[in-house]
């Protein structure tokens, strides 16, 4: 997992959208010690840790302050996700961290309104705008000052960065796709509309359906494939939900795919 994570691409480079990407560390996956999540922890909280873990095997970054929680009294305005010193630039940053499955809409005109999540309910346009015109602004609100006045940070030497990595997935049968200022690397498979995977031309493939954690990993050989029939069963319950599963379909010994089956 700590290796998906890590060679997972960021959503675009440099500076977009008013927001900066995090330059990530070149990591020695071989010194960075196993990961123990603590239990029932939600995929966030898990990809928080992983980002901490890669933070151990490298030299550029020293983290000064991590889940930093910024309140007004008892109303909460928001948390700072790491604080870090950047030993080659000689900075102070604050990094929001942000991992993300979005599947591509090509019927929306706009790249960037066109990512949304498997249940449609996740939006990137409305993600980015939270972290420019909110994560952004946390600090240097009084109460945000005060609490880093008393870490001895001074927020006015804050240089603000997102750590935003993805996953994208395309439409079914979809060779390319314009993806404007996004990194085309992040597609990593396609979606399929349960009508559409419900029909004879997937039923010779074997399946297998993957944990919360697993969606980060490539495809690879399990004991647990099932067959098409199996995993209609399966799936139908998650769309009577309006909820979509990742799939990891199995064409021959060595060729997988992944993608989500939707109910919209």
């Amino acid at each position: 997992m700590l290796r998906a994570f890590v060679e997972t691409p960021p959503l675009w480079q440099h500076t977009r959208f008013g927001v900066t990407q995090f330059d990530f560390p070149v990591v020695d996956l071989q010194g960075v010690r196993p990961v123990a999540f603590p239990a029932n922890r939600r995929l966030g909280h898990k990809i928080e840790f992983l980002f901490l873990e890669c933070l151990q095997g490298q030299d550029r970054y020293e983290l000064l302050h991590h889940s930093v929680l910024i309140k007004n009294g008892v109303k909460t305005l928001g948390e700072i996700d790491f604080i870090l010193k950047d030993r080659e630039r000689e900075s102070l940053l604050q990094v929001e961290l942000t991992y993300k499955f979005y599947l591509i809409d090509a019927t929306i005109d706009d790249p960037i309104h066109q990512l949304i999540g498997p249940n449609r309910r996740d939006l990137f346009y409305h993600k980015i705008t939270k972290i420019r015109n909110g994560q952004f602004k946390v600090p240097f609100s009084p109460p945000g000052s005060d609490v880093l006045r008393r870490l001895k940070i001074d927020s006015k030497k804050l240089v603000q960065q997102a750590c935003f990595k993805a996953q994208l997935f395309v439409p079914y049968h979809t060779i390319s796709i314009p993806l404007g200022p996004l990194n085309q690397h992040c597609i990593t498979g396609f979606w399929i509309p349960f009508k559409d995977f419900n029909t004879d031309t997937f039923k010779n493939y074997r399946y297998y359906l993957p944990t919360k954690e697993e969606w980060l990993l490539k495809p690879y050989d399990t004991e647990s494939w099932i067959t098409h029939n199996e995993l209609l069963i399966e799936v139908d319950l998650s769309i009577r939900k309006q909820r979509a599963p990742m799939v990891w379909m199995k064409k021959n010994g060595s060729e997988f795919e992944k993608f989500f089956v939707v109910w919209w």
